[in-house]
């Protein structure tokens, strides 16, 4: 059994969405290889930092990842697998770029309780602005607001 931490830069853009591990941004890497019968298990954990824009407001957003992985890189020879061990050696790039792009967020957000933009302006809303906003009325509904409390207490025989 062998344990290496791994400080490497990450070697191109890894992600397409609205988030990605830019190219260059420091990737920590500590993995612990394993000698089983069927070939080297390599298992850890990566921690590195994502950017882009929030989903709802469009603001941009950092945040740190941590994805932990474990993988068997299977001898040559024995059944088709998506890892291999190659000249006694393992090649982790492919398994720490593919565990992160997995783990990044589909619809990242700044915060969890994002209010996201107002569809009417395309403005970024406040959390609390001080002033309600005003809610655009459906002519459906415009009998209705004549309607008051008091109405069902008159007596309808006076």
């Amino acid at each position: 059994m062998r344990e290496q931490t791994l400080d490497v830069p990450a070697p191109e853009k890894w992600g397409e969405g609205l988030v990605a591990v830019d190219k260059g941004e420091p990737v920590l890497v500590e993995v612990r290889l394993e000698s089983v019968h069927e070939g080297i298990l390599a298992s850890g954990s990566i921690d590195t930092q994502f950017t882009g824009i929030c989903g709802r407001c469009l603001t941009d957003i950092a945040e740190g990842l941590q994805v932990e992985f474990q993988e068997l890189f299977a001898y040559p020879g024995h059944e088709a697998t998506d890892f291999e061990v190659q000249d006694d050696h393992v090649d982790l790039e492919t398994l720490v770029r593919d565990a992160t792009v997995l783990a990044l967020p589909f619809q990242p957000v700044c915060q969890p309780d994002c209010p996201g933009l107002d569809p009417a302006t395309g403005e970024r809303r406040t959390e609390n602005t001080g002033s309600e906003q005003s809610t655009p009325r459906d002519s459906r509904w415009a009998a209705l607001q004549e309607y008051t409390p008091d109405h069902d207490s008159e007596d309808p025989r006076a």
